[in-house]
């Protein structure tokens, strides 16, 4: 480290200039100048303070503030300072973190592993419960009703259960929910069990669901705070969500070919342990983010819904996902129709996961948080206008090229988490995100129902294209009501600044 340079005197005395006419003094006989005789005194001039008899500066009056148009030579400009590891700067906006970013922080790995076990439980031990059931009573309709009871409870659950996100320490809540989860599925191993027995702790996993997703996504807040990096990791967690529909359906029917039902659902009960213990060990624990009273307060799910922006921003989540399922609820009576062989069901049902989870990695990897906000609206209108490509009745590549567009559309909602928890007072966060899930997943089973029921009467393709016009207009309706609550809160600086 090189030496550091000598301090210059305080106060330096001035020093008369020479003549350029006067000579020269010769060194060996010129002598040692007197530091306090250099120059005579000014006898007009003020005299100088003495530094030793200097009163300090009175710390009551306040310093004068800078000029912003005089540049500090030692602040370095903004293109200058260095962006955080793995983050990436976009041309014209501010660096993006980038996911590995998101995975540098440990308290995120460790609920990120814990999501997946969580969620692989889940999946798994829908397929072999509905499996078990069929074998039970060789009854397709109580073995669909099995899947489709995923839904119904999320809406009780999400409604009922909503304040214990925020009345509860988030880290107990979600361990309890992990338990929940294990006994109810270990109880559904018991052989003595009876069919509407495992129909009501297949209601009691789905009910609370929505409480366990909602206070996860508002601890994200807290373990990677309220800028891009939670955006990121939403991101991530519903990448994780998509992959697991491919992946564990997968490993659900394979898991079947070595093990019985009942044993594959054993396997799931220790998925769940094993995300409690995580979450126990590797999680900080936090205080309740509302006080004990706050979810006893009358109307405290309307408490959140009263805020006019935050009831727009949920339908925004709420009604591109009641129209995209359309197609993946009538995948199979299309399949049927157009003649296509059992492979190409096979791509019609994975193409709308896959062009979610693209167009997530790419927004979250490729773009920045000021372009992610300025897509949003864009993105949400064109959801599900690649359904009117079914109007022509298309062939399965072109009907899976639709629906991995439309899924690529799905990026809209990283901007829309930024919007969402910007909105929501912290006190809430935990029932608000409750509420938006199990609206989102209510919202699904709707739309899933809704298409079975329109095909009831009309040929697939037309139900599929038809959704492309309706789902347009009424998403164009959501966004307009976002809008207005831009122009009336004066909220849109953190929608389309950047």
């Amino acid at each position: 480290m090189p030496d550091q340079p000598t301090t210059p005197p305080r106060h330096p005395a001035p020093v008369s200039p020479t003549p350029r006419t006067a000579p020269s003094p010769t060194p060996r006989t010129a002598p040692a100048p007197d530091p306090h005789a250099l120059s005579a005194p000014d006898p007009h001039a003020a005299p100088s303070p003495d530094p030793r008899t200097a009163p300090a500066p009175d710390p009551r009056v306040a310093a004068p503030a800078p000029d912003p148009r005089v540049v500090d030579p030692a602040t370095p400009e903004p293109s200058a300072v260095a962006a955080p590891p793995g983050s990436r700067r976009r041309p014209g906006g501010a660096p993006s973190p980038g996911y590995r970013a998101v995975f540098s922080v440990r308290e995120f790995r460790t609920v990120f592993v814990a999501h997946l076990l969580s969620l692989l439980g889940v999946v798994v031990s829908e397929i072999a419960l509905t499996v078990l059931v069929y074998d039970l009573t060789r009854s397709p309709l109580l073995s669909s009703l099995t899947f489709a009871l995923g839904f119904l409870p999320y809406l009780l659950g999400g409604t009922l259960l909503a304040g214990v996100a925020d009345r509860y320490p988030p880290r107990r809540v979600l361990v309890v929910c992990d338990l929940v989860c294990a006994a109810c599925v270990a109880l559904m191993v018991v052989p003595v069990t009876p069919v509407a027995g495992l129909l009501v702790l297949r209601c009691a996993v789905a009910a609370v669901a929505p409480v366990f997703n909602g206070t996860r996504t508002a601890t994200l807040a807290d373990v990677l705070g309220e800028g891009d990096l939670f955006v990121l990791g939403r991101s991530l967690l519903r990448i994780v969500s998509q992959s697991a529909l491919l992946v564990g359906f997968g490993v659900g029917g394979v898991l079947l070919t070595v093990v019985e039902p009942r044993g594959a659902i054993a396997i799931t009960a220790v998925t769940f342990l094993a995300s409690a213990l995580l979450l126990r060990l590797g999680t900080r624990k936090r205080p309740a983010r509302a006080a004990a009273t706050a979810p006893r307060e009358r109307g405290g799910n309307l408490a959140v819904l009263r805020d006019r922006r935050v009831r727009a921003l949920m339908l925004l989540f709420w009604l591109p996902p009641l129209f995209a399922v359309v197609p993946e609820a009538l995948a199979a009576p299309y399949a049927d129709q157009a003649g296509v062989s059992t492979a190409a069901l096979g791509l019609l049902m994975c193409a709308l996961p896959v062009g979610t989870v693209t167009g997530e990695l790419l927004a979250g990897s490729r773009l920045s948080a000021a372009t992610r906000s300025r897509i949003v609206y864009p993105l949400a209108l064109a959801g599900v206008l690649p359904y009117l490509l079914y109007a022509v009745e298309p062939g399965a590549a072109l009907a899976g090229l639709a629906l991995l567009l439309a899924g690529a559309t799905g990026a809209y909602t990283l901007g829309l988490d930024a919007w969402f928890v910007a909105a929501v007072p912290e006190g809430r966060r935990g029932r608000a995100m409750t509420l938006m899930t199990a609206g989102m997943m209510t919202a699904q089973g709707v739309g899933m129902a809704g298409a079975g029921l329109a095909a009831e009467f009309l040929p697939v393709h037309l139900v599929v294209a038809g959704t492309g016009v309706v789902g347009t207009l009424c998403v164009l309706a959501a966004v307009l009501h976002v809008r207005a609550t831009e122009v009336r809160d004066g909220a849109d600086h953190h929608v389309t600044s950047g």
